[in-house]
């Protein structure tokens, strides 16, 4: 069968998932972040995509959902690829479809990229979607990422095989309280620097940028470096589930910089406060009703009191009643997933706690 493609901008009622940059009608569809994608009420019997892919070691993946399971997750190869998504279904019943990007934005393979350059339909069309009941953003490290979420316990071998935001805790929170979900996560990073003390790796700077991580050539003219339109997007809660490698930065040996040989390594904790409550006036700047929930705990407990007072202090000095912190479960060697990071059994216990208390508060 000839399958027609329309250029995904174009696709009615399609609902974009993650940050993104405008385009034209006819420009494709960039995923940057972790967890990014789309979603469509969709009532064909069979449905394609079209990407654009590259990469140097680092391939991105893909997972798709159907009502709610998912059903297809694959790494794509480099240059222009077709893929039946799904096909045999019964034309005429609307169900729910969502396309995720697996992969976070990989900041050491310049190549790294992946464009969604068309949607095949075949016998159907795409309804209106319902509201989401609310808007999550979640901005984090590995554990928000989903590094380690999936593969074996014994799997210690970076790839982007084993991170899936799909099975992370914000996923599972976002589905939980059937909220629109975003992720600004990279392993590896904190506050103030990664955990190798790379001051370089922080969050803070990058966050009002579409994906500021990313600073290519190719992916920087496909919108990743243009300032973040906030008003775009407004979410009903921030969580921040960032410290932890800040805290291995605190232990670990100075970083040399390869270019200007200046070494850096973070030693004061109270420095770890001080930008702690910079970022929850960033973050409130930006999102001003937004509650502002700070999460930590799933790797490590050291730097929880340290944390917990910078959120109370800006609570007090900002008279700020919606910022929060919140201590989420440790990992446990029955919680441990690949990469030494928690497994899925880690990201539902985090999820649980995580969505008791956003329905408190929201």
């Amino acid at each position: 069968m000839d399958i027609s493609y329309l250029s995904p901008r174009q696709v009615p009622h399609l609902r974009v998932l993650g940050r993104t940059s405008p385009g034209s009608p006819y420009a494709p569809l960039p995923f940057f972040w972790a967890g990014s994608g789309v979603e469509l009420s969709y009532t064909g019997s069979e449905l394609w995509a079209q990407w654009e892919a590259d990469f140097t070691l680092h391939e991105p993946w893909i997972l798709v959902e159907l009502n709610g399971s998912p059903i297809l997750r694959m790494p794509l190869g480099r240059g222009v690829t077709r893929h039946c998504l799904f096909r045999g279904l019964a034309p005429g019943i609307p169900r729910k479809v969502r396309i995720f990007k697996e992969t976070q934005a990989v900041t050491d393979d310049p190549r790294h990229l992946l464009l969604l350059t068309g949607l095949g339909m075949v016998q159907g069309e795409c309804l209106p979607l319902s509201a989401p009941a609310c808007r999550l953003e979640f901005v984090g490290d590995s554990l928000t990422s989903g590094e380690g979420a999936i593969g074996a316990v014994c799997e210690t071998d970076w790839s982007t095989a084993f991170l899936s935001p799909y099975h992370s805790y914000a996923r599972l929170t976002a589905d939980a309280l059937s909220a629109e979900f975003r992720l600004i996560s990279q392993s590896g990073w904190g506050v103030l620097a990664s955990w190798e003390n790379d001051p370089h790796c922080a969050i803070p700077p990058i966050y009002d940028r579409v994906c500021g991580s990313l600073n290519d050539e190719r992916n920087r003219s496909l919108g990743a470096g243009m300032p973040y339109d906030f008003s775009s997007w407004q979410p009903d809660a921030v969580i921040i589930h960032l410290g932890t490698n800040d805290d291995f930065a605190l232990k670990n040996p100075p970083f040399a910089d390869p270019f200007t040989g200046e070494r850096y390594a973070l030693r004061d904790p109270e420095l770890l406060k001080t930008e702690a409550i910079h970022f929850l006036k960033q973050l409130r700047l930006h999102n001003p009703k937004a509650a502002l929930v700070w999460c930590y705990g799933m790797m490590g407990q050291d730097s929880l009191p340290i944390l917990d007072r910078a959120v109370e202090e800006f609570r007090c000095s900002c008279g700020d009643s919606r910022a929060y912190f919140l201590q989420l479960p440790d990992l446990t060697p029955e919680t441990l997933g690949a990469l030494e990071h928690p497994g899925f059994s880690g990201h539902q216990a985090a999820a649980r706690v995580l969505t008791a208390f956003l329905k408190k508060i929201l």
